[in-house]
């Protein structure tokens, strides 16, 4: 038997072995979609692909060794084998190495007839039971090599990217390549490239490029026009960090792969012999073992997308009402007072010259030493405990019971890491969640690397609907805005997640009254709210009434305010409440109602006494003479005389009058949402605009009217917890601390948003808000604060797990001598993340999580971890809701309390039998 020791490359194996052109392009494909050409560089992304490399080195050998054995020296059927096995297996790999439906399976003929090749597909289905991993661009400059040409020379590429490095976009955006220089260097010539953004459609010139190279080399460069593209590819694949992972990767291939060999028995001129079914097996066993052998790595790139995160660079906002005299005298004094002072300069709250030490000496007059400021014009300033680490614990002990306390949470993560990481502690503690996610057009576009543009974001936004819906209580409801591209979509995505029955209701926003133009000519002024509710127990909330509507109630008494309004029901007859007509007998004394008895046959009243010769008899019959119904019953009528009046109207008719009072519960919601206030330019770009002033602003914010209202209807509990884990800019905790401030209600907002605007216009927004209500280019226009204690912090991302994660590069194929390398699990003895865990001598263990990263947050990771709230935190310890205490700071636990922590957080350190 051959020993089939992996070399460098494929091609060159491929050439040694002098197999076959079919195994060649399958074992070819198989490597390049599997692993990419090989990179440098220090990213998640790229130490994910050298762990996918190494894996496919260590287990190609024995795939080939069980081809061997099953198909011996059969030329003819080994050609076939590897020609099936390239014709299965291609249809479900994209450019990234993620599997899914990429081209359309022969078998499903409805959809060849339905999708033409390539086309989109309505409701995920090239998608579904995928995760869509959504991460930040990473482009950086790397150098990447292809495999050795046949002098053995490798080809060498150098891609400069330090023209946009760093640098974030948010829509679609094309690279372009010119030629730089070429780098004689020891191991041969390397080609250097300038990558830029393409603008006005430019295009990359590789014939150029080519001849520029081979001009300027004075080693000659073996490369063509193929191997610059395939370069760039291999550029812009590690690059690009967003692609898919399924959530059962050998149930899907191996499913698929049935379905494909039954096709194509039935539909080939195959003669069932002993044989010939030997063969068949051959293939169905060596595609099996192939999907185990790729199903191995998926499921382990799932179990690092589903494995809690950490907390990092945790910190609070307080204002400074909430802290004692004692206590503002230390901040004052403390280093970060300058910092801090400078912040608020910045965000337009204090003059240049305020001094905080100023404040705290002079410009306060204090009451007792736990006693609030009283000095409106200070009181609402936003403390950030950044500045202040060593007073953080002192400031935290003020709060109270700290996460009670909290008005607000804010989180820096990509949503579904969030999500993910949240669930324990926040399942089934949400009234609200308000979403508003990208549209999936125009220029909040996201940018996806496949075709499949509308499955994509439809596969994005399952997977945290269904989640989030973990959020919500029984009485909860849910809204999501959306435009008319995507919202027949994504009500079925909703409605599959909710149910049909409880999608509550849809409103049109009037969110652009001057309206879009469009290609199509027609002028788009509108966008859409789904509401849907956790249960049929859920409370849709009402919304407050207009000036107008208030305006009818003119009147008013001990109660409160009323309108006159007539005592006949509009609409009403006679015989739909036949008990509620019946005799009124009125005059200049009064009114009143006479003695009546009820006749069940006649079904009518009928006066045991006559009117006096003053009184007049009066019904319910209208103008035209149509007998109507009044409003209340008679026992109803009888005891609320007081609030009714009698008029002549303008025929000299009398009528009757009741007092309509204004109801505290405001109107219900309609479809239809036309007021001003929902223009998103004028109170959502221009309202963000004069907030933030000179400070950087973000595009497309919404109504900050309009997301107040769908909070108040879905929301209707005063002090209910609103969730929204597409934060953008930070409306809707704007809305929220809106409503508190105007109706004192306790409601609280957890926000989660992934873009770095987090921290240059989400944060600073919410700080400036809370310091006053009202701004004009940047300035406070009053002093209308609220009293506010938020938490805010970062996520360990996929990004960095992937960075982190160490593995021993396939080299754990044998771990259960039972199971072949393909079905055990292979990465079972791989530390993973527990290296920042060393096991020492005699049950003493090290605890070094800074050696991953250096501003990790325990008392949060662990309340994450096990789903309890924080009542307090110290520097040594964090006590939960329930009473519980857990050490946090290894340097001050003995070994056995090290191992308990330890086995605390081995979900975040070691995902192998999460």
């Amino acid at each position: 038997m051959p020993d089939y020791t992996y070399p460098q490359t494929l091609s060159s194996f491929a050439i040694s072995m002098t197999t076959s052109n079919k195994e060649s392009r399958f074992l070819a494909e198989l490597e390049l979609l599997f692993t990419g050409a090989e990179v440098e560089g220090e990213s998640g992304f790229i130490n994910l692909m050298q762990i996918k490399r190494e894996y496919f080195k260590s287990i190609l050998p024995k795939l080939m060794e069980a081809v061997d054995e099953r198909a011996g020296s059969d030329t003819s059927f080994r050609e076939e084998l590897f020609d099936k096995l390239f014709t299965f297996f291609s249809r479900y790999f994209c450019e990234s190495g993620s599997i899914y439906f990429c081209e359309l399976p022969a078998f499903q003929s409805v959809y060849d007839r339905v999708y033409a090749d390539g086309q989109d597909v309505v409701l995920a289905w090239k998608t579904r039971r995928l995760y869509y991993v959504k991460s930040d661009t990473l482009i950086r400059s790397m150098p990447v090599t292809l495999e050795s040409d046949q002098r053995g020379v490798e080809r060498c590429f150098y891609f400069d990217a330090s023209k946009i490095e760093n640098k974030k976009y948010s829509e679609k955006r094309n690279f372009l390549y010119e030629f730089k220089h070429v780098e004689n260097a020891t191991t041969g010539p390397v080609m250097h490239l300038q990558t830029s953004y393409a603008v006005r459609g430019r295009k990359t010139n590789v014939a150029a490029i080519i001849k520029a190279a081979k001009s300027a080399s004075k080693m000659q460069m073996s490369v063509n026009e193929t191997d610059l593209q395939k370069a760039i590819q291999v550029f812009e694949r590690q690059t690009e960090t967003d692609y898919f992972i399924h959530m059962d990767a050998r149930g899907f291939l191996r499913e698929q792969f049935d379905l494909w060999l039954y096709q194509y028995m039935f539909q080939e001129e195959n003669v069932f012999e002993g044989e010939r079914l030997g063969q068949l097996q051959v293939i169905q066993k060596t595609a099996y073992d192939i999907i185990d052998f790729i199903a191995q790595f998926e499921d382990e790139l799932r179990r690092i997308w589903e494995k809690p995160k950490f907390v990092r660079n945790v910190n609070y906002v307080v204002t400074l009402d909430k802290l004692s005299q004692k206590l503002l005298k230390k901040i004052a004094k403390h280093p970060g007072a300058s910092k801090q002072t400078q912040e608020w300069i910045d965000l337009g709250m204090v003059s240049q010259d305020f001094k905080l030490i100023n404040f705290v000496n002079c410009s306060f007059q204090f009451g007792d030493d736990d006693g609030d400021l009283i000095n409106d014009a200070y009181k609402y300033l936003p403390l950030d405990t950044k500045y202040f680490k060593e007073l953080e614990i002192d400031i935290l002990g003020e709060q109270g019971n700290l996460d009670e306390s909290l008005d607000g949470e804010l989180v820096h993560s990509e949503n579904w890491q969030a999500l993910n990481t949240l669930r324990k502690r926040f399942k089934g503690r949400v009234n609200c969640i308000y979403i508003d996610p990208p549209y999936n057009t125009g220029a909040s576009e996201i940018v996806y690397k496949n075709g499949y543009k509308n499955s994509a974001w439809l596969t994005m936004m399952e997977n945290r609907i269904s989640l989030g819906k973990e959020f919500l209580n029984g009485s909860g409801a849910q809204c999501t805005t959306i435009d008319d591209f995507q919202f027949h979509r994504l009500r079925e995505i909703i409605a599959s997640t909710y149910g049909e029955s409880n999608i509550a209701g849809i409103f049109v926003i009037k969110s652009n009254p001057s309206g879009r133009s469009t290609a199509k000519g027609i002028s788009i002024a509108h966008e859409y709210g789904i509401v849907a509710t956790a249960s049929d127990k859920s409370t849709i909330g009402r919304l407050p009434r207009t000036q107008q509507q208030i305006s009818r109630y003119d009147e008013s008494d001990e109660i409160g305010p009323y309108e006159w309004v007539n005592f006949r029901k509009h609409g009403g007859i006679r015989a739909e409440a036949s008990r509620m007509y019946y005799p009124v007998y009125c005059s200049e004394r009064g009114i009143r109602v006479p003695d009546l008895h009820w006749s069940e046959s006649a079904k009518e009243w009928t006066a045991t006494e006559n009117p006096r010769s003053d009184e007049e008899v009066v019904y319910p019959i209208d103008d035209n003479g149509r007998e109507r119904r009044w409003k209340w019953a008679k026992n109803r009528f009888v005891e609320n005389l007081a609030d009714v009046s009698v008029r002549k109207d303008k025929n000299g008719k009398l009528n009757l009058y009741i007092k309509s009072r204004l109801p505290g519960e405001g109107v219900l919601p309609s479809t239809w949402w036309d007021k001003s206030e929902y223009s998103a330019t004028a109170h959502g770009t221009n309202l963000l605009k004069n907030i933030m002033g000179e400070l950087r602003t973000f595009d497309y914010p919404k109504s900050l009217y309009a997301v107040r209202n769908a909070i108040s209807v879905c929301s209707p509990d005063p002090e209910g917890t609103v969730l929204d884990f597409f934060a953008g800019s930070g409306t809707t905790a704007h809305a929220v601390i809106d409503l508190n401030r105007e109706n004192g209600s306790r409601r609280k907002y957890v926000l989660v948003e992934m873009g770095e605007h987090f921290h240059t216009v989400l944060l600073p927004r919410i700080k400036k808000v809370v310091y006053s209500k009202d701004w004009k280019n940047g300035m406070p226009v009053s002093s209308t604060g609220k009293s506010q204690f938020i938490k805010y912090y970062t996520l360990e991302q996929y990004e960095d797990t992937l960075r982190n994660a160490r593995f021993t590069h396939g080299n754990q194929l044998t771990i259960d001598s039972m199971k072949s390398p393909f079905e055990q699990y292979v990465f079972f003895g791989d530390t993973k993340m527990a290296h920042a865990v060393e096991q020492l001598k005699n049950r003493q263990v090290d605890v070094n999580l800074q050696r991953m990263y250096h501003d990790l947050d325990f008392a949060e990771s662990l309340s994450n971890i096990l789903g309890k709230p924080i009542q307090h935190r110290s520097r040594k310890s964090v006590t939960f809701v329930d009473g519980t205490i857990e050490k946090i700071d290894p340097a001050y636990m003995t070994d056995d309390e090290k191992l308990h922590f330890v086995s605390l957080i081995h979900p975040m350190l070691w995902w192998g039998d999460y």
